[in-house]
């Protein structure tokens, strides 16, 4: 206690000493301010990264390729009407596997939010699957990363089209199939979604050519194309809802019966 008197005494009567110890206090104090700001910021993040997802899946919404052109050609005066075709809705993924032949990811949305199955899943690098079953408050996708899942495909600098699929392995890897021979195709081309499935919009990305084979006497190539998404770092995913896609199936069911 006379040790706490005597350093009060010659702080308060002692310039320079004074001085020191404001100082090292305002260090002292200041260490343990960026500490607590450190640590509030780090558990702001998921609530940011939350936030900055369901804007994501709301800017993606706005975009021009997500409405639909309707055009009215009755009338002798030109008429144009847009709807939105595609609605997107942000999900955290709460479960997810890469080492199986069938792997599923798990997300924290489901009927309740508008999420059904059949619709397409994607990240800010790619597409991610398509719903398969849903419930009240979850929705399990069938990823990428599971060999029973084609895509629809294209090389955006040609336009041939064929399917995507993983074929096991490496969780960077699938493969392009059905592009013809006489097709232009070089190690870097863009694979996108094709835009001829309900499900997901065109342009898409999917991945990159990574090898190119042909075979002698083949009529198609071997394409190993490299995923543009990391499927053993997912957090947030966008569920895309085509608003009209009932209409397309209904028509092309009907032309298959005909």
């Amino acid at each position: 206690m006379i040790e706490i008197i005597c350093l009060v005494l010659v702080v308060n009567y002692n310039g320079y000493q004074r001085s020191v110890f404001v100082s090292s206090s305002n260090k002292f104090t200041g260490g343990i301010y960026n500490n607590v700001s450190n640590a509030e910021e780090y558990l702001m993040l998921k609530a940011i990264n939350e936030e900055l997802s369901r804007e994501n899946a709301f800017l993606r919404s706005q975009l021009p390729g997500s409405y639909h052109a309707s055009r009215d050609y009755f009338n002798v005066v030109f008429d144009s009407l847009s709807q939105q075709q595609y609605i997107y809705r942000a999900a955290k993924v709460i479960n997810n596997s890469t080492n199986k032949q069938f792997n599923y990811i798990t997300i924290n949305k489901g009927l309740l939010n508008g999420i059904k199955p059949e619709m397409g899943v994607l990240s800010s690098k790619g597409v991610i699957g398509i719903v398969k079953n849903a419930s009240d408050n979850y929705a399990t996708i069938i990823s990428v990363l599971n060999t029973r899942l084609r895509i629809s495909a294209k090389i955006k600098e040609t336009g041939y089209f064929g399917s995507l699929q993983w074929q096991g392995g490496s969780h960077l890897y699938a493969w392009l199939n059905e592009i013809p021979s006489h097709a232009k195709v070089n190690v870097g081309d863009l694979i996108v979604t094709s835009g001829y499935s309900s499900i997901f919009p065109e342009n898409i990305f999917l991945g990159t050519v990574d090898e190119v084979e042909l075979s002698e006497g083949e009529s198609f190539y071997k394409i190993k194309v490299k995923l543009t998404v990391d499927f053993k770092n997912l957090s947030f995913v966008e569920v895309i809802e085509n608003t009209i896609s009932e209409e397309q199936l209904s028509l092309e069911k009907e032309t298959e019966n005909d």
